[in-house]
Parts: C-alpha cells; structure tokens; sequence
C-alpha cells in the first residue's frame, strides 16, 4: 500500500456537515489513479444488499481499495466488511438526489427551498463541477460491519436504519450494541488509513475532497472519474427518483 499523505494543519475550523461553501475552497489535483473492482481486489470484502433497483458497480480507485483490504485484513476473524457502493455513476446520483429532496420536502411542507437544499446537501451530494460527489471520484464507499454471511450487525437501534437521527457517527442516543459495532467498523477503517464523514457512520473515503477538508490536506487527489467504456444500464438513466425494493 502507498505510504501516508502529509498533512496540513485545517486553516479553518472544520463542520462536521461538510458544506459545500467550504469544500469548493479544496482544489482537486487529479493524480490518474485507475478504478479497480474492491471485490476482486479485497478478498475478505463482500458486498452488501442493495437498497435501490439499479445496477451497482464494484470499484474503487486504487488507493482506496488498497485501505479498504488492510481494514478488512484488521477486523476479528467474526466479521467482514460490507461495502454497500463506491463508485457511482452520475445518473444515479442525480436520482438519489432528487429522492433525498422530495423526503425531505414531504416531511417539511412549510421548508423554504433554501432550508431544504441546506439538509438535503448534507445527506446526499448535490451536483457540482467545483465539488462533484464524492462517489463519482472512486474515493468514497458505504460500508457497514457484517457476519461472513452478509447479516448486518446492529448500527443503529432503538432507531430505525433510515432515521437521520442515529446518522451522525457520534450519535449518543444508539444503544451500547450500536455503539460497540460502529467502534469496531471505526477502528478497522481508520487503522486502514480512511476517513468518516461525520454525518454518516456509513460515509468513509480517502483522496476526495472530504477526506482533504476533514484531514487537513493542502488538496484532494480524485476528480470525477468513469470506468472505461462505461454504459449506463437501460432504463438506470432517467429524470425519476430512486425507488426504495421493499424490505430494503
């Protein structure tokens, strides 16, 4: 595995939300690094279920992959990482965003677009060529603590999965249970050398702009970035929200 990145001391303070007003100051220099398959590359990775109907890719930039086979390599013999996505394509984000709104926008009818863009930023990217989301650069996965037979350990109850209330990754109010697997997912990733987004336990990456903001790096190393050749799946690309499959 590459050797570790220099910091350098945050010339701000830090929000744990990772604003978009504040990521747009992390300059991107693009260092080339391919996109590999992390299932291919990560023996004792498996993949999680999905969540929505569309066709999941499994890759990663190199760099990642190679911190997410040490964090593999790390956890207790009992488990497994289990990567739900990291690369994703535009279309797809651009569907995730509109789900994450219309949510939202049902949930708070009285929410002014502005209140509503500041949330919904914070839980799914929105589309930008100064800060393009973080999967489409291969630097970010999804990735939970899971038995070798794909069961997920419990991460966040007495609270259901999809209550943005046990999101945050220091969320006081999950049982000691959900705290104890998110330590282990934590230290397994963090010894690997990836970085949490603090709003999502589940949001860990290396090279991106988040990683830079939250690291303190002078600057991020991936760009937006598609596989070679890569076509959409028929009917992944289109201007409708994601679906969640039932029992997801």
């Amino acid at each position: 595995m590459r050797g570790p990145v220099s910091l350098a001391k945050p010339s701000r303070r830090v929000s744990p939300a990772e604003p978009v007003s504040e990521l747009r100051h992390v300059r991107i220099f693009e260092c080339g690094e391919p996109l590999v398959d992390f299932l291919e590359f990560c023996p004792k990775v498996i993949q999680d279920t999905p969540r929505f109907s569309y066709r999941r890719e499994t890759l990663l930039r190199l760099g990642v992959a190679e911190r997410l086979r040490a964090a593999s390599e790390a956890l207790p013999g009992e488990y497994r990482l289990a990567v739900l996505e990291g690369w994703r394509p535009l279309h797809i984000q651009r569907r995730m965003y509109l789900r994450t709104w219309n949510m939202f926008k049902e949930r708070h009818p009285d929410w002014s677009d502005v209140q509503l863009r500041r949330v919904v930023n914070r839980f799914t990217a929105p589309l930008g060529s100064k800060v393009p989301p973080p999967h489409l650069t291969g630097g970010a996965l999804d990735v939970f603590l899971a038995y070798p037979d794909g069961t997920r350990l419990d991460h966040c109850r007495p609270f259901e999965p999809y209550d943005p209330r046990c999101f945050a990754s220091d969320c006081p109010e999950i049982g000691e249970r959900a705290k104890r697997t998110r330590r282990i997912l934590a230290d397994a990733l963090t010894a690997g050398g990836l970085t949490n987004y603090p709003s999502e336990y589940w949001h860990w990456s290396f090279g991106d702009q988040g990683w830079a903001y939250r690291g303190g790096h002078p600057h991020a190393l991936y760009g937006p970035i598609e596989p070679n050749g890569y076509t959409p799946e028929p009917g992944d690309d289109r201007d409708e929200p994601l679906v969640r499959l039932e029992g997801a």
